[in-house]
């Protein structure tokens, strides 16, 4: 990855500093309103992931290399003097079990969402996903409006479509994709993966599940306690994989409520 530190941005100014990570093909930004919902009792954190964002491309992707990036940006800055929480969701929420793990002096207490330390099975969805913005024919667009229309069949959610064009940036010469597109799309197979760990992490722990998803099954229990033996996990209803974003007032009351203690 290129030398440059990721790009991230604070939102609040008092209290103990709670780091998000963002899920695939997002952005720190899409964490924006669950931070203002914790202002003044916290100060939040939003990164932008390597290949994401504005943030640094890679050459290939490996949770390992993603989680020492943050550890690098953590301890430079918010970490510089002592541990702060962190929050990850689905991809995001992989690496911040990472860097827990391969740098516990780094994180306080952490908060996973909607992911499991375990190979997911939401390739498909994300393949077909990836695979329509691939089909975008870049250098005929001429407004972001005929983007959504063409992937209004493939794509039936708005919601959905409108998350993924977020990555859609127009430059003097038309239009790009902000995200690692052709990167993240080839590496599929190793973001749905997980990494063989032999360590633990003992702090307090918050395993956030989707009443909706399947991300976080009955079978994957055992070796979340077994790397994080102080999880306690709680289901949002009424949510599917993104919890954050469907269900944002109980997404964010459990957060207070953990991170305070």
């Amino acid at each position: 990855m290129d030398d440059a530190a990721l790009h991230s941005s604070v939102i609040g100014d008092s209290g103990a500093t709670v780091v998000f990570l963002h899920g695939l093909f997002g952005q720190g930004k899409n964490f924006t309103q669950i931070a203002k919902a914790l202002v003044p009792d916290f100060r939040s954190l939003l990164v932008d992931l390597p290949d994401h964002g504005r943030s640094p491309w890679t050459e290939r992707f490996g949770y390992e290399q993603y989680a020492d990036a943050v550890a690098d940006l953590l301890g430079s800055g918010v970490a510089r003097g002592g541990p702060v929480h962190v929050v990850g969701h689905s991809m995001g929420g992989k690496v911040a079990m990472l860097l827990a793990l391969r740098h516990p002096e780094l994180v306080d207490r952490l908060v996973v969402a909607d992911i499991s330390p375990a190979a997911s099975d939401g390739s498909d969805e994300f393949e077909h996903l990836l695979g329509s913005l691939a089909q975008l024919d870049l250098s005929s667009l001429e407004t972001r409006g005929e983007a959504d229309a063409q992937l209004a069949e493939p794509i039936a959610s708005a919601t959905v479509r409108g998350f993924l064009l977020q990555n859609l940036r127009r430059a003097s010469d038309g239009f790009h994709w902000q995200a690692n597109l052709d990167l993240l799309r080839r590496d599929l197979a190793d973001i749905g993966d997980w990494p063989a760990v032999d360590s633990s992490f003992d702090h307090p722990v918050l395993w956030v599940a989707g009443e909706r998803s399947h991300y976080v099954r009955d079978e994957h229990d055992e070796t979340m306690r077994r790397l994080f033996p102080q999880t306690r996990l709680v289901t949002i209803k009424g949510a599917g994989h993104w919890v954050h974003s469907e269900q944002p007032e109980a997404f964010a009351s459990a957060l207070k409520v953990f991170l305070a203690g």
